[in-house]
């Protein structure tokens, strides 16, 4: 159920009435949701009871000067109710994060987290994840760092021997890889594990993953004095090697003598900045430290700010068991029914603690305020150098979003354009864009750009989205085919440069060249020109990455394409069969030649053109 209210239609809209507002708003928990006269969301919270949250914002006194501010922009609000205030601290975090609104505290950050992925399939595969979670299987992290994943796999690797090859691999072995040769895998592909054995193990690095070693301890040394009893003691002895490893590795690091799964939280705040620092556990191994650098947007609390982040935080990622913040925040038992509900198990809050808890709050705190210092350090420097460009090119003002072009390509093979994103705090990631370049003359770099270009800039005048600052990597000739695509489309107010190479093609030597023709050489101690490199070489790594990728993947393609004997047809059956060209390349000729429709010689074929041998001709034996 949603309700709003608007101002009158006329020439001059009346001033929203929020008492007038509140009078009739419903008592039950919800969502609200302010806006200002431009249509854009200043603010969105919950409230337990809308009615009395709501009607706390048109008081005489205001708690902040913020607030007071916000609510003098108020034009109109939005409410939708919610059945349980649980329910609307979840509604309420989902919009924040699609609305990002003005005045509440935004966690920022454009990086995916790293997991630990258990793959649900009969023989299920472990290894490291990032990014959206479609494979079906059972998540574990996320982690602080890739180092961390990186770390976990490998003891997981050498104590449960579970299988990584991909899929493809997987299927078409036909005997054990160097990982089982090395005591890593106990190679399921060639059936050197019963099922019922990989499954147990399966199970136990599960118990391993969710912290309860202790448990996963005793079970196996069950198991082992049962193995010993039937006289199977090679198998005892693996339980044994089992439980020495997971002893070890409790042995290495603990928090109190006991196995945890903890984060620790600490805020740092100044100047209107702000920096959360976790520290994760797991095991009660310390996984190491990531910064997060969450927007306050004029918040000066930091149990504000601090509650912001952990709801934001922990309603997209598994909370542990024990959270230990810097700062008491508000909403703390709400917070743990919730996290509580999404986990399956107990999840606590704790902001007052002792012991070694304490001890590693504190070195929490002294890292945040670093980090805060060296970040602030970090966007000064930006800053300068936004500053230094916009004088050398002589604009209004510092440009709030930077767009940089660059073609990559092998004598014309491949041609792919990238687009790269900086503002005023660096490159944007998510907002990347590669496009496939057809339809033209291989190696003609000028209808390449203009055809990347014309794709960007017909798309940004539909959504509203255009750079203030375009950086071309190529000099007035590229840069013509940017003022005619401008042209074309008739956008306007994009400021336009071309990077050229300086001489011996030396970094700091490089000419921008500008639209009227003037060239600028600022020289390599310029934060203008520091900062222009830095986004055309962002722009470059880019391009060439993508058409590295496209180029392999064209010429792997051409060349299974350019075997005689192999149409469209054979093409999609073996692909389908062995689940793309890696596993095809991975197959010997004998797993080839079981493909419908392939005889031994064509399997001899294909295996020699992949590989870059001589095909033979198989041999008739007597």
């Amino acid at each position: 159920m949603t309700a709003q209210a608007s101002p009158p239609a006329g020439d001059a809209p009346a001033p929203f009435d929020g008492k007038a507002f509140v009078r009739d708003l419903t008592p039950a928990p919800g969502v609200y949701r302010m806006y200002g006269a431009d249509g854009q969301v200043l603010y969105i919270g919950k409230a337990l009871s809308l009615k009395k949250r709501v009607g706390s914002y048109f008081l005489k006194e205001l708690p902040s000067r913020r607030i007071a501010l916000m609510v003098a922009q108020i034009a109109r609000i939005e409410v939708t109710v919610t059945r349980t205030e649980s329910e609307a601290l979840i509604l309420e975090n989902q919009l924040i994060k699609s609305l990002r609104p003005r005045y509440n505290v935004l966690l920022r950050d454009d990086k995916s987290y790293p997991h630990i992925l258990l793959t649900d399939e009969t023989w299920p595969k472990l290894g490291y994840h990032r990014g959206p979670r479609a494979m079906a299987g059972r998540y574990f992290g996320p982690y602080p760092s890739s180092g961390a994943v990186r770390e976990t796999l490998d003891l997981m690797f050498k104590l449960f021997k579970l299988r990584s090859c991909e899929d493809s691999v997987f299927r078409n072995r036909s005997r054990p890889c160097l990982q089982h040769q090395i005591g890593r895998c106990s190679a399921p592909c060639v059936g050197l594990v019963p099922t019922r054995e990989y499954d147990a193990t399966v199970r136990r690095a599960v118990l391993f993953l969710e912290g309860r070693s202790t448990e996963l301890v005793d079970e196996l040394g069950k198991a082992m004095d049962e193995a010993s009893q039937r006289l199977e003691f090679e198998q005892a002895a693996v339980l044994r090697d089992q439980i020495a490893g997971i002893r070890k590795i409790q042995a290495r690091q603990y928090v109190e003598g006991e196995q945890v799964e903890m984060d620790v939280l600490a805020l740092a705040m100044d100047q209107g900045a702000a920096c959360v620092l976790l520290m994760a556990f797991r095991n009660g191994l310390n996984q190491g430290t990531r910064s997060f650098f969450p927007r306050p947007n004029g918040a000066e609390s930091p149990e504000e700010v601090l509650g912001a982040f952990v709801a934001q935080y922990y309603l997209e990622q598994r909370p542990p068991r024990e959270i230990v913040l810097s700062h008491a925040i508000a909403d703390e038992a709400l917070l743990q029914e919730v996290f509580s509900a999404q986990a399956g198990r107990k999840v606590e809050l704790k902001s007052s603690v002792r012991g070694e808890r304490a001890r590693y709050l504190e070195i929490a705190r002294q890292n945040a305020a670093l980090a805060l210092a060296t970040e602030a350090a970090s966007s000064a420097s930006q800053r300068a150098r936004l500053l230094s460009l916009q004088e050398m090119l002589g604009l209004g003002e510092p440009p709030a979003r930077i767009e940089c072009f660059d073609i990559s390509h092998t004598m014309g093979e491949a041609t792919v354009a990238s687009c790269v994103v900086f503002d005023g705090e660096g490159p944007v990631r998510g907002q990347y864009r590669r496009y496939n370049i057809t339809g033209i003359e291989p190696g003609d770099d000028y209808a390449a750009m203009h055809q990347a270009l014309e794709r960007r800039f017909r798309r940004g005048v539909e959504e509203g989205v255009l750079p203030d600052l375009l950086l071309i990597d190529g000099g007035a000739g590229q840069l013509a085919q940017a003022r005619a695509v401008l042209d074309e489309l008739g956008v306007q107010g994009v400021a336009m440069v071309g990077v050229a190479k300086g001489e011996a093609r030396r970094a700091g030597h490089e000419a921008l060249v500008l639209p009227d023709g003037r060239e600028l050489r600022p020289g390599a101690a310029s934060p203008g020109l520091q900062l222009v490199q830095q986004v055309r070489d962002e722009a470059h790594r880019f391009a060439i990455t993508g058409h590295r990728g496209k180029r392999q993947k064209t010429r792997e393609t051409s060349r299974l394409e350019d075997i005689p004997g192999i149409g469209p047809r054979r093409r999609a059956s073996l692909l389908k069969h062995f689940g793309g060209l890696a596993g095809l390349k991975a197959a010997g000729a004998e797993e080839i030649a079981r493909v419908e429709g392939v005889n031994d010689a064509l399997a001899q074929r294909i295996y020699a053109a992949l590989h870059g041998l001589e095909a033979q001709s198989p041999r008739n034996e007597a």
